[in-house]
């Protein structure tokens, strides 16, 4: 029996420097690598056993390789177009998947808050939709237009009718604007406010600490050994942290913090120290303006809008220090509460940075115009309405 001569290969400079790209190439997909492995042997003058030997192919797979690029080049190293099993699902049936994700399921009658992939599945089996669909197969539908249905953010409406006139106050004064003046170097800027309930949970046993392949470990009962108040005052420009740590919040608890500030250089001879306060009842309304001008009258306060805790620095300071020092909370008493916070204090402002603050007044433009385009017209309204009252 005559013996079949392998198929002749020869390449161009360009397909060589292709071919050598997708088989050593790191992102190269490994089919496109083996395939131009091939026919980079096959150029050499190799035999298909040879070549099957050395990339680990059937005879048969070199064969067929070798023969389409010496016929058709580099295009029919691609996969060819196959028919494939016809489509379970039609185009409708998907697009009512979609809808019915899109729709809350109170509003169809399904006691439930929010969908998941198996819950919708049974619901679309159960109405008639589709005859059986799996789980996987709805979560592949939805990822398709990056649906989400089980995911979830709060939000609240804009009470506060004076919210852009406070709210640029605020936004102007970490710019060191205040009233469209510049601030001079002496005119500082406090972000103050109370972070309430900081408890001491003593474990019912010891935190394990992290090993190789695990995690620390904190058991899950605990003691409780009473909470406190950490009042923290953060200088927005010179990231300087001013903490105490108090039985509860309070006008008394508040204004001892800002003289625990305001004593101290370079506060004290200051010509302005602007205090960004919320609206809490340690520091709220006229009162609480009149009460601080009056102990120190060269400090001003500035209160951020209803509802916009936001706009105030010292929350991203409260933010890492619930991530950094309380959690895990594992402490035995509110002592070791106390010298932990006063420890981090002195940690943190040893190498603290101001933040990146870059939420302007023309952000805050948008965002007001994207609520004015989202919010229905009845609501307006009923605002308009409570304004004009």
């Amino acid at each position: 029996m005559a013996i079949l001569a392998a198929v002749t290969v020869v390449l161009t400079a360009a397909e060589r420097h292709r071919l050598k790209k997708m088989a050593y190439g790191h992102k190269t997909p490994h089919q496109a690598r083996q395939r131009a492995a091939v026919v980079l042997l096959a150029a050499r003058g190799r035999s298909n056993a040879r070549i099957a030997a050395e990339t680990h192919l059937h005879v048969d797979t070199v064969r067929t390789w070798r023969g389409r690029f010496a016929h058709g080049g580099l295009p029919t190293l691609a996969d060819r177009k196959h028919s494939g099993r016809p489509a379970r699902f039609t185009p409708v049936q998907v697009a009512e998947a979609k809808a019915l994700a899109c729709q809350l399921p109170a509003e169809t009658g399904v006691p439930l808050s929010h969908w998941s992939c198996p819950e919708l599945a049974a619901e679309l089996t159960a109405r008639g939709i589709t005859d059986t669909v799996s789980a996987s197969t709805v979560r592949c539908w939805l990822r398709e237009d990056a649906l989400k249905p089980w995911q979830y953010r709060s939000w609240i409406f804009i009470r506060d009718p004076d919210f852009r006139v406070k709210a640029q106050r605020v936004l102007d004064l970490y710019a060191r604007t205040f009233e469209g003046v510049p601030l001079g170097e002496d005119e500082y800027v406090v972000s103050s406010d109370e972070k309430t309930s900081v408890q001491a949970r003593c474990r019912c046993h010891p935190t394990l600490a992290p090993g190789r392949a695990r995690a620390m470990r904190v058991n899950h009962e605990y003691g409780r050994g009473g909470a406190l108040a950490y009042l923290a005052a953060y200088d927005v420009h010179r990231a300087k942290v001013f903490g105490r740590c108090e039985p509860k919040t309070g006008i008394v608890p508040f204004m001892a913090l800002v003289t625990q500030v305001m004593t101290t250089e370079p506060y004290a001879s200051a010509g302005r120290v602007f205090w960004i306060v919320d609206n809490g009842s340690s520091h709220r309304g006229k009162k609480a303006v009149d009460r601080l001008t009056k102990a120190f009258p060269n400090a001003v306060m500035v209160h951020t809008p209803l509802h916009a805790s936001w706009t105030n620095q010292i929350e991203i300071f409260f933010s890492i220090v619930q991530r950094k020092v309380v959690q895990p909370n594992d402490f035995t008493d509110l002592t070791q509460v106390r010298d932990r916070l006063r420890a981090f204090e002195d940690r943190y402002n040893a190498t603290a940075q101001p933040f990146q603050w870059k939420f302007t007044t023309s952000d805050l433009d948008d965002l007001l115009a994207r609520l004015d385009r989202h919010t229905p017209v009845d609501r307006q309204e009923e605002s308009s309405v409570a304004l004009a009252t």
